[in-house]
């Protein structure tokens, strides 16, 4: 069994930085391409980043690309977003995940384990 646990979320003014962090159990990780999504009130959990297994391909939404930053350390299981210039619309919760297969996918229904989420709220 896999976990996910995710930190490093909490409040912070438009335009100022946050860095989340996800562990994971189990000795398969570097065998997986890991994302992170976010989910905020009233919308559908959306596509955030991904990074290869061993992080040499990353991918991002437009709406967040040029302000995160994706990275992993194979060596200690963790996968890292580093949130720059942030916006009140990236307000949500975000979740860490790992995909059935081995390829980055954007779809969520393509990831077999997901963390609890953390909450990041950005304030104008």
């Amino acid at each position: 069994q896999v976990q996910l646990v995710e930190s490093g979320g909490g409040l912070v003014q438009a335009g100022g930085s946050l860095r989340l962090s996800c562990a994971a159990s189990g000795r398969t990780f570097s065998s997986y391409s890991m994302s992170w999504f976010r989910q905020a009130p009233g919308k559908e959990r959306e596509f955030v980043a991904a990074v290869s297994r061993r992080g040499i391909t990353t991918l991002y939404s437009d709406s967040v690309k040029g302000r995160f930053t994706i990275s992993r350390d194979n060596a200690k299981n963790t996968v890292s977003l580093q949130m720059n210039s942030l916006k009140p619309e990236d307000t949500a919760v975000y979740y860490c995940a790992r995909t059935s297969g081995v390829e980055i996918t954007t779809i969520p229904s393509r990831y077999d384990y997901w963390g609890q989420g953390t909450q990041v709220t950005v304030s104008s």
